[in-house]
């Protein structure tokens, strides 16, 4: 009894120890076994018996505490203290070794028998992990301990021998009759029960988890199930024939989820940015494109860039990132963050955030540059914004190819959260054609969702796809699809392993516009061309040329002009000179502009250091340039140095620099920094901390050191300093001309026999150029000089539905549908010809001569004219001062009637109706009162309010001011295309002024009408506003102007008779004027209606050959091949004015 109190008690002692002191004192976590070495040590000491004792004791306290299985500890640890029992009959107590080799064995053997069920109960099999790291930390631990609690236990056992010796007779009777008592107790029959049970229990387990268990993994399905809910196919856009404009495909898209377990956040980053890496290295390796919908973009100076510069979009942005519902709640420094302080906040989480992506931006840079940084940042960014609402994946890249769908697919088991899906992504065939009208569509922004009512938000998520601009944006809740729902079955990890669709998606409705496809198409290529043709007409082989601010002498286009048009408007990559991969020209033009680059910018800094530094005016036009570029472009407007909030424009010194160009930059400069118009928190890194900016020189030699290092990597300045090589001939043409080839902005022929006459001087690069323009090879809208827009638009003149609103040029919006390409977002926001800018509805510019039947309408319904009434045009205008002069001027055109003033569009007759319509009764002259009555009539035709097309539109301006030039249609008039084209349909339509529009009909996706667009009549001029004979005496005139001019020769022998106004609007003297004409057709019983624009288009001619040439389309009074050559379009004669 005493023996088994003892050890009993030796049994609570080790397990409160290994419970609590060594804890304490654990090693990576790992305690010795001290269970292990009493249950061995009173095996091999005192037999099998005890050693089962002392093992059941041991195992059962671990089950009690420490175990969801009771009774497994019990018999691992009897069987061990049975098995050590064997050796009792060689154990010595002298010999210290059995001891060690038996209970390293034990703790051996219970480990590994643990770790086996271990493993069946988690399904886990990584042995050598569990060996490694715990159980052989643990054996040695014991080993160790073991050393000291065996002598103890050793030397326990020993004085209990002692005492059992002395009374050993009685002890063996006493045994006899203890075995007996045993057998015959109830004790005994438990532990029977209980080691069956056991071996049950044993037996069943491995029947399910190794036996059965892969059947049971492949089948299992946690009981966590999620709704979700799935976007309806977008509506189709058709055109009023039934043409499609917009639809979907379905494409194969590459998806990230993050549906990993992890150990912890710096595991997540790490596991997740690798997985990343390694699909974007995939992706792009067989030629397709990983998603770039972020708001940072890089720039040509390999520099982070806001994707939106500035305003309420950026600071949305910023919002987001910071993890904001509203951009009121940004700091004043989260406000001015920069793009660079954006990447490292995401990348490192450098400002406590909990969710930085752990994105070692030096390591990244240094293998695969900044483009792969902001590519990891973009995916990382888009699984944070998808991670609040569950099971929706994260597109990496979208319309993948099958070659990279078999890549992926191969690599799946290494790719954790990676799958190949299905989308539907919206397409547009004739994207060029269609964008300035259907724009594009794209995830809704937070923005954008805080903008819908409350009841449209129940209909909307953040995951949607919405039109983002265009007819996609307007009618989005009618091309939007209705919504279906899922329910998602998930595992263990949160991985989606089942779907059942509980409610399918429907399709949104078709859109039917009254655009008419052919004739839109018609229309735009009809502007390339005659654009095109007159670039070609007004080309010539200079390479300089200084406009004249007076007008004085004929504007032309130098060939430099195109050529530096290549580095402009970024059709060269300049950047790629500079490359490893750079051809042959590519290196030539890049050693010359380094060498010119070191000159220029040791001349600007000589010169800002000399101390007889020249005035502005005595510069050389170059140096002027650069001058002129330094402060008002890079210390002014980019970097802000120069506070322009803090200037004084009245300041002598600042005009002195400003306007009269009479003093120095370094004059200027030095004076700023006294007026404290200088930011000097831009510049610290260029000035001496220890003088904190009290000296005004050292602040001006730290700007000077700021604007030299600026310089040498700044884009802006780079295309300045390409631009004067290409004036001075430094950059010669036919180099220019060869880089088209090298960089693939045209096609290589095999031959490659007009590079190679290029390079030997056997064709000219004028001659090249201008056979590109003319092959159409080179479009106005790539050079974006002057001209390289235009516009067009043709109605129904019985409804007012619009047949073609054409905007050159346009742009592909299939790249910024579904996810946006930013980058190609940013090359169409800076181009020249500025393509996101709807020329047709958005540009303004005076009417010209085409407002002329506004002033006629006024001057016979106001009765200061009638039909018979003459004006001569002998002169100058003399009632006022200035005065102005009639086009024909020094000539003149006699006396003219309404309808001859209109017909020969003079100027002086429509001088002196706006001069009538402001005289009292009195005969005093008020332009106020002139300008009202003529706003009156023009705002009768509707000119006083945007047309009414369901796109964006610019406010149109009717003149308040100078009631005689507003009478020709200048002053302060300012109307877009189609404001123009709302005007002439009313003429046409003699008083019945519709609001335009682009929409025909709505049907569901089975073809039945859901709505149909009917004429919106915005006036009914009545005969007591202008009369019937008024309008004849217009119509009269306009027809007369169309019949005057041959270029409308082709039109009348189709036995169709046009009424039509030619106008001309001067934006400045500088550059050509802005051209325009309106018309209708037929005269007698007119159809359709045209209004068409070419901004600095020269002659007014060449916009009414393309409405002569759209009536033709439309009559089918030509070839289709005989209006669209595909080649630049041949002039007709120039009218002379308008």
């Amino acid at each position: 009894m005493k023996r088994r109190v003892i050890t009993v008690l030796i049994i609570v002692v080790c397990f409160l120890l290994e419970c609590t002191v060594f804890q304490k004192i654990a090693f990576a976590s790992i305690t010795p076994n001290l269970l292990i070495v009493i249950t061995s040590a009173f095996g091999f000491m005192c037999g099998k018996k005890e050693g089962m004792f002392v093992g059941f004791l041991s195992g059962l306290l671990v089950d009690i505490f420490f175990s969801e299985l009771i009774g497994f500890y019990a018999l691992v640890f009897m069987l061990i203290g049975y098995v050590n029992g064997f050796f009792k009959r060689i154990f010595y107590a002298e010999d210290i070794k059995l001891p060690l080799i038996l209970i390293a064995a034990s703790d051996f053997i219970y480990g590994h028998i643990v770790c086996i069920f271990m493993f069946i109960i988690r399904s886990r099999f990584n042995y050598l992990y569990y060996l490694n790291h715990i159980i052989m930390p643990e054996l040695i631990y014991t080993i160790l301990v073991t050393l000291i609690l065996y002598q103890l236990i050793l030397h326990i056992n020993q004085k209990l021998e002692a005492e059992e010796k002395r009374s050993a007779s009685k002890f063996v009777n006493r045994l006899k009759d203890s075995i007996l008592e045993v057998l015959k107790s109830r004790l005994f029959v438990l532990i029977v029960v209980f080691c069956i049970l056991s071996a049950i229990l044993i037996q069943r387990v491995f029947y399910l988890q190794i036996v059965k268990g892969e059947d049971y993994l492949n089948n299992y399905k946690l009981k966590i199930q999620k709704t979700k809910t799935i976007q309806g196919t977008r509506g189709v856009i058709y055109d009023r024939n039934g043409e499609v404009l917009a639809t979907n495909k379905l494409a194969y898209s590459v998806q990230i989820e993050d549906n990993g377990s992890y150990e912890d956040t710096k595991q997540k980053n790490k596991l997740i940015n690798k997985t990343i890496n390694s699909v974007i290295d995939m992706v792009e390796k067989n030629g397709d494109s990983i998603v770039n919908d972020f708001g940072i973009i890089l720039n040509s100076n390999n520099e982070y860039e806001f994707l939106y510069s500035e305003g309420t979009r950026r600071l949305r942005f910023l919002a987001d990132i910071y993890g904001y519902t509203t951009i009121d709640k940004l700091s004043e420094d989260e406000k001015n963050s920069t793009p660079q302080e954006v990447m490292d906040f995401l990348c490192a989480n450098k400002r406590g955030k909990s969710w930085g992506f752990g994105i070692d931006q030096e390591k990244y840079e240094e293998k695969y540059g900044k483009s792969r940084v902001l590519q990891l940042v973009t995916i990382r960014y888009g699984m944070h914004l998808n991670s609040f609402q569950k099971y929706i994946p994260t597109t990496i890249a979208s319309d993948v190819s099958d070659q990279t769908v078999a890549v992926i697919m191969e690599n799946l088991s290494d790719l954790q959260g990676i799958s190949i899906g299905e989308e539907s992504l919206r397409e547009y065939p004739d994207s060029k054609y269609f964008s300035s009208i259907l724009g594009y569509t794209g995830k809704i922004s937070q923005e954008e969702y805080d903008d819908l009512s409350e009841e449209q938000q129940k209909s909307y998520s953040l995951t949607d796809i919405v039109g983002k601009s265009g007819i996609e944006q307007t009618m989005d809740e009618y091309l939007q699809g209705e919504k279906g729902k899922e329910t998602v079955y998930v595992d263990s990890v949160g991985k989606v392993i089942e779907s059942k669709k509980d409610k399918e998606p429907k399709a949104g409705n078709n859109l039917y516009l009254s655009i008419d496809k052919n004739l839109q198409i018609t229309a735009y290529n009809l502007i390339e061309e005659k654009l095109a043709g007159i670039i070609l007409k007004k080309m010539t082989t200079a390479l300089d040329y200084t406009r004249d601010p007076e007008g004085n002498s004929d504007i032309i286009i130098p060939v430099g002009d195109i050529y530096n048009a290549f580095f402009a408007n970024e059709i060269l990559d300049i950047d790629h000179f500079a490359t490893s991969e750079a051809q042959a020209t590519e290196q030539e033009v890049y050693a010359a502009y380094s060498q010119r680059l070191d000159t220029a910018i040791n001349e600007i800094i000589t010169e800002l250091q000399s101390s007889s530094a020249e005035p502005y005016e005595d510069l050389s036009k170059e140096m002027q340039a650069y001058m002129n570029y330094i402060e008002a472009d890079l210390l002014t407007s980019k970097t802000e140095i120069i506070m322009k909030d803090k200037i004084d424009t009245n300041d002598e010194t600042y005009k002195a620099w400003k306007t009269d160009e009479s003093i120095s930059l370094k004059e200027y400069l030095n004076y700023a920094i006294s007026k404290n118009w200088i930011d000097t928190s831009v510049i610290q890194d260029y000035v001496s901390s220890d003088e904190k900016y009290s000296n005004a020189g050292e602040l001006y030699q730290g700007i000077l050191t700021f604007i030299n290092d600026y310089l040498k990597t700044d884009s802006n300045f780079e295309k300045l300093i390409y631009q004067y090589m290409i004036k001075d001939g430094t950059l010669r043409g036919s180099q220019v001309c060869m880089l088209l080839y090298e960089q693939n902005v045209l096609p290589l022929d095999e031959q490659q026999d007009q590079y190679n006459r290029l390079a030997s001087g056997s064709i000219s690069a004028y001659d090249f150029i201008r056979s590109k323009i003319e092959s159409l090879e080179i479009t106005p809208g790539q050079l974006g000089v002057e001209p390289s827009t235009g516009s067009f638009v043709m109605t129904e003149v019985a409804t007012g539905k619009t047949l073609a609103l054409v905007s050159y040029p346009g742009y592909d919006n299939n790249r910024l549908a579904n996810t946006m390409d930013s980058d190609y977002y940013n090359k169409l926001y800076v181009d020249l010809s500025q393509p996101f800018y709807n020329k047709a509805t958005q540009e303004t510019t005076a009417p010209g001569s085409t407002y002329k039947m506004v002033s006629s309408a006024a001057g016979l319904s106001e009765g200061i004219i009638t039909g018979s009434t003459t004006i001569g045009c002998y002169g100058p205008y003399k009632n006022i001062t200035p005065s102005p002069k009639c086009w024909i001027y020094p000539g003149g055109h006699g006396n003219l009637t309404v309808t001859g003033a209109l017909a020969h569009s003079c100027n002086n007759f429509f001088f002196d109706v706006g001069y009538r319509l402001g005289l009292s009764s009195e005969g005093n002259y008020s332009s106020d009162v002139g300008t009202d009555k003529l706003a009156k009539y023009a705002e009768m035709f509707g000119l006083g309010e945007t047309s009414g097309l369901e796109i964006p539109e610019s406010e149109p301006r009717v003149s308040d001011e100078d009631a005689v030039r507003s009478a020709i249609g200048q002053g302060t008039n300012l109307f877009t295309t189609s404001q123009l084209a709302k005007y002439v349909t009313a003429i046409a339509n003699r008083g019945t002024v519709y609001d335009l529009t682009l929409l025909s009909k709505i049907e569901d996706v089975d073809g039945n009408l859901v709505k149909e667009f009917e004429p919106t009549l915005y006036k009914q001029i009545e005969e007591s506003e202008i009369s019937s004979s008024s309008f004849d005496l217009i119509e009269e005139g306009m027809e007369q102007m169309v019949e005057r001019d041959s270029r409308f020769k082709s039109v009348r022998d189709g036995g169709i008779q046009m009424a039509g106004k030619t106008g001309t609007a001067q934006h400045s003297k500088a550059h050509a004027d802005h051209v325009l004409f309106v018309g209708y057709a037929p005269a007698d019983e007119p159809q359709i209606a045209v209004s068409a624009r070419i901004a600095y288009g020269y002659n007014s001619g060449y916009p009414a050959e393309i409405g002569r040439d759209m009536v033709r389309k439309y009559f089918n009074l030509a070839d289709d091949a005989d209006l669209v050559t595909g080649t630049a379009s041949s002039l007709g004669s120039e009218i002379r004015g308008d």
